[in-house]
Order: structure tokens, then C-alpha cells, then sequence
């Protein structure tokens, strides 16, 4: 018995991992970090091609991605309709 209860143990913990994972993914936290990096990197990339109003360009990447991730929820749960 005690075999299993390792096993099951086991399954538990990779469970809690695959669930924080895919909390992550999903978190606010991460989408605004992201769309914070990718304003960085526009902005300093625009800054450095000496791109007049650099910091409002780097706007449009980070808008970019921000509707991405506002609309692959939708998008995605369109598709699991579509395709059971």
C-alpha cells in the first residue's frame, strides 16, 4: 500500500504544480508585466532609431498585445465550441 499512497502523493503535488502553472498563464500579474517589458523595449528601441514621440509610439506594440490578450479568451472558447 504504501507504493500507492506514494504514487498518489505524487499525482497530488504534480497537480498543484500544472494548477499554479496554468494560474500563472492566465494572471494579471503576468499580462501587465508583459505589456510593461514590451513598452520598455519599444520605447527604448524607438528612442534609440531617434523616433520623435517615442514614448507614445511604444503604445501601439503594448496596445497590441494588451487587445491580444483580451481577445484569445473569447477567441478560445469560440474554438472548444466548435471543435468537441
Amino acid at each position: 500500500m504504501g507504493l500507492i499512497s506514494e504514487d498518489i502523493a505524487q499525482l497530488k503535488s504534480r497537480n498543484a504544480s500544472v494548477e499554479m502553472d496554468k494560474a500563472w498563464e492566465i494572471s494579471k500579474t503576468r499580462r501587465i508585466f508583459i505589456a510593461l517589458i514590451t513598452y520598455i523595449v519599444a520605447a527604448y528601441y524607438m528612442r534609440t532609431l531617434g523616433v520623435a514621440d517615442y514614448y507614445l509610439h511604444a503604445l501601439v506594440p503594448t496596445g497590441g498585445y494588451a487587445l491580444s490578450t483580451l481577445t484569445l479568451p473569447m477567441l478560445k472558447r469560440w474554438w472548444i465550441k466548435k471543435n468537441p
